[in-house]
């Protein structure tokens, strides 16, 4: 039988806002389960993840790739295959993200999950024109960082999905991050935009797609949100260091979220979190039809049932 016992002492005690949001999700499922397709898991790692989510009850896994496969990923991590739905798709990893895919129009599974296949033989089913799951928005990644320094969750986009955004993939991108952190009941978030500079200046364009941001926000483009910039890291994170500069500012030292310039600096920002700031984080895929956990061989697990943990919340609340 699950219980909240499963989630280890040590991972609640460093990182008590992830463990809160695994347990407002466990909550959630006891209501509203949500069925996860977990693709192509033929790895240990994979066989572990489901069987860590069964127990502690987040959500129903959906194995979906090549049995044999499946049962020998299972057998390398001492997991019970029994005790999950198997979707045997024999042949290619890709032609288990078709499947997967097409389970996700359908309805029969409310998300999906990255199994041992590579992100972007997952990620071209996810955005095919013709069979695939793209919604009104561009597709984007969201992470939620529990950061030691910092006193609430924080938003980190897009450090996964979009290299090089334009002003318009960054209003979506915007607009995804802003839609979950409500689902999050973060009805009124606060968004810092981050540049090099806190000044705009034409030879930096991410301070003068800030500049045009801002301005949306005020236009009422996101209804109670407060988005400021262009800030520089420090004056985002700190309200000292935005005080010391002459910034005024809601936002600076309790933003909700970070719009990062572009996938290079955001990915920098989101390793430091990780390996230097001693941060744990769950990501998520926006703007398709269901959310999508992009796990990495490098995330530890606490990291991978966060993520799920974020899946089922936005899931739940879709189906609301």
């Amino acid at each position: 039988m699950a219980s909240a016992a499963l989630q280890l002492p040590e991972e609640a005690a460093a990182h008590p806002r992830l463990a809160a949001l695994v347990a407002q999700a466990r909550e959630r499922a006891r209501t509203r389960p949500v069925r996860v397709g977990l693709v192509h898991p033929c790895d240990a790692a994979a066989l572990d993840a489901a069987a860590r989510i069964r127990d502690e009850a987040l959500a129903q896994p959906v194995l979906i790739g090549p049995r044999e496969g499946i049962l020998q990923a299972a057998d390398a991590a001492g997991v019970d295959a029994g005790r999950f739905e198997i979707i045997d798709c024999s042949g290619t990893a890709g032609q288990s993200a078709r499947r997967a895919v097409a389970m996700a129009r359908q309805g029969v599974v409310g998300a999906l999950m990255k199994g041992s296949l590579h992100t972007d033989e997952l990620m071209s089913a996810v955005v095919d024109k013709a069979i695939g799951l793209r919604g009104e928005t561009r597709i984007s990644h969201l992470f939620l960082f529990d950061l030691p320094r910092y006193p609430k969750l924080l938003g980190l986009a897009d450090c996964v999905v979009n290299i090089a955004p334009s002003l318009d993939a960054k209003r979506d991108i915007l607009g995804n991050a802003i839609g979950l952190l409500r689902k999050l009941d973060i009805a009124r978030p606060k968004i810092g935009i981050v540049a090099a500079v806190e000044t705009v200046n034409p030879a930096i364009p991410a301070t003068v797609d800030a500049q045009a941001l801002v301005a949306m926000a005020r236009a009422g483009a996101w209804p109670g949100a407060l988005v400021e910039g262009p800030f520089g890291f420090d004056n985002v994170i700190s309200a000292e260091a935005a005080q010391l500069k002459k910034i005024e500012s809601r936002v600076a030292g309790d933003a909700d979220l970070l719009l990062v310039p572009d996938l290079n600096a955001g990915n920098m920002l989101y390793k430091s979190f990780t390996y230097i700031g001693g941060g744990e984080c769950a990501g998520l895929v926006l703007g398709a039809r269901v959310p999508i956990v992009l796990t990495s061989r490098a995330d530890s697990l606490p990291a991978r049932i966060a993520s799920v943990a974020l899946a089922v919340l936005g899931a739940a609340r879709d189906s609301d």
